[in-house]
């Protein structure tokens, strides 16, 4: 079928391309159109900075059988603002870590049964897709483990914690538990930790089996257990952090492109953000990492994800490549903020089960996602410490 090309162009040099529509309104006014202002059901899909085109469903599932990446840009939902170039340039972070004593006891209480528990009830939802009612069960069933936790926190009184669930118009929300310190905070920029928690399977993306354990189960269950493990501490935190647990990723960035364009809207601090997609399979006949991509990130906060993983962790780390509209830090990196994307194994190397009912338990190593909670863990606490 025909579609329509759209040229797109995120740098400066065309930045009115991004924000303007063909009816001269800004992109927060007003829903991307085409030429003919006629789209019927399509979908504003880009696959790369430069290009984007008008696709049925059908079509963008196609891209998801070729494992090909792309964000729906239809709503525009980042096209009208930023933060300042002036406080991205100030955004500074560690040389080196600075709070060992704080975080190597916490490393211990990495627990793979708890991981293991979580897990195989996010994969035994039938799907996680965002526009199915398991989807949407799945989603609601994080919320109320996290605000469990969090009832327990604060009666504890050692945090001040909320969990809340964010509403999308396709009926799966995203999941936002906010971690607040107790009495006088150094400042109120959060650190954010996150995962996508839909899952597709390619072949029958409303119906079929979507197991999701790898993509992003895992990340989902490897932030929860950092979650679980924080809020289990003493920890005199000077700062927020925060665990998003997004939806509709699969469908192109949706969740996070909303929450981002919220938190850009209401003006909302961010020191950083660190993405956590896939840290279950290690590929056979090839070393073991922990994955830091190169692409689409921060490179100065990569910088300090490396320094942590050296620190705390026994694996190595290993430069990934992850290409466009790989994960939902690239939401974060286009809005403007500093983030960050750890990844199991080389990109080309990865669980090649995902996007099928076979993205299961059964390709799940829990040690090698033992190694992505001590990151995560170290690398919120690092920063939710550091004055």
């Amino acid at each position: 079928m025909h579609t329509r090309s759209i040229s797109l162009f995120f740098g400066a040099a065309a930045w009115a391309l991004l924000t303007t529509t063909t009816s001269g309104l800004p992109l927060d006014q007003k829903v991307l159109i085409s030429n003919d202002d006629v789209v019927g059901d399509r979908r504003l899909i880009a696959t790369s900075e430069t290009v984007a085109e008008w696709l049925t469903e059908e079509e963008v599932f196609g891209l998801i059988r070729e494992t090909k990446h792309f964000v729906d840009i239809t709503d525009g939902d980042l096209a009208w603002g930023a933060p300042s170039v002036e406080v991205l340039k100030s955004t500074t972070f560690p040389s080196k870590p600075n709070h060992a004593e704080a975080i190597t006891p916490l490393l211990a209480s990495v627990s793979i049964p708890r991981m293991t528990k979580f897990l195989t009830t996010l994969s035994d939802f039938h799907t996680r897709y965002y526009k199915s009612k398991t989807g949407a069960a799945a989603a609601e069933w994080i919320e109320s483990q996290a605000a469990e936790l969090a009832y327990d926190a604060n009666e504890k009184g050692t945090f001040n914690v909320t969990v809340d669930g964010f509403a999308h118009s396709w009926g799966q929300q995203s999941v936002i538990a906010r971690i607040e310190p107790v009495g006088e905070w150094l400042d109120d920029r959060a650190v954010i930790i996150s995962a996508h928690l839909d899952s597709v399977n390619q072949w029958n993306p409303y119906f079929g089996r979507s197991p999701g354990a790898d993509d992003d189960g895992s990340g989902t269950a490897t932030i929860f257990e950092v979650y679980t493990i924080l809020l289990a501490s003493d920890l005199q935190l000077v700062r927020p952090i925060e665990f998003h647990f997004y939806s509709a990723e699969e469908g192109g960035l949706l969740g996070s492109q909303k929450v981002v364009s919220h938190y850009v809207s209401t003006h909302q601090p961010v020191l950083a953000q660190l993405q956590v997609d896939m840290t279950g399979f290690t590929p056979d006949n090839a070393p073991e990492i922990l994955g830091i991509a190169t692409d689409y990130v921060d490179p100065k906060l990569s910088k300090f994800l490396q320094i942590v993983a050296e620190k705390y962790c026994e694996v190595k780390w290993g430069d990934v490549a992850c290409g466009y509209g790989c994960s939902d830090h690239a939401t974060w990196t286009k809005a403007g903020y500093p983030a960050a994307f750890t990844f199991e194994a080389p990109f080309e190397l990865h669980n090649p089960a995902i996007h099928t009912a076979n993205d299961d338990l059964t390709h799940i190593s829990w040690n090698h996602m033992s190694e992505f909670v001590k990151l995560a863990l170290a690398f919120g606490v690092e920063l939710g410490l550091t004055k």
